[in-house]
């Protein structure tokens, strides 16, 4: 396994780098922030996980930077 990155929509959100026998994704934009460190089984196991979160209403105001926060 190699490092990889992992796009949704044609735009970077993380990779995700050998880990033992997983894949532990590392988070590069705050919206896929909830998901940083985790370890997944694939790549296409990491994209699942990230249109969930992405799809979750609740899951934008905990994953946007407290600056945005105050400013919405």
């Amino acid at each position: 396994m190699q490092k990889q990155v992992i796009e949704i929509g044609g735009e970077a959100v993380g990779v995700v780098v050998p880990d033992e026998d997983r894949l532990k994704f590392m988070a590069v934009k705050y919206s896929v922030w909830d998901l940083d460190s985790q370890r997944f089984s694939s790549a296409d196991e990491v994209r699942l996980a990230i249109r969930r979160l992405l799809n979750d209403p609740s899951a934008s105001t905990r994953a946007m930077p407290p600056a945005n926060i105050a400013a919405a």
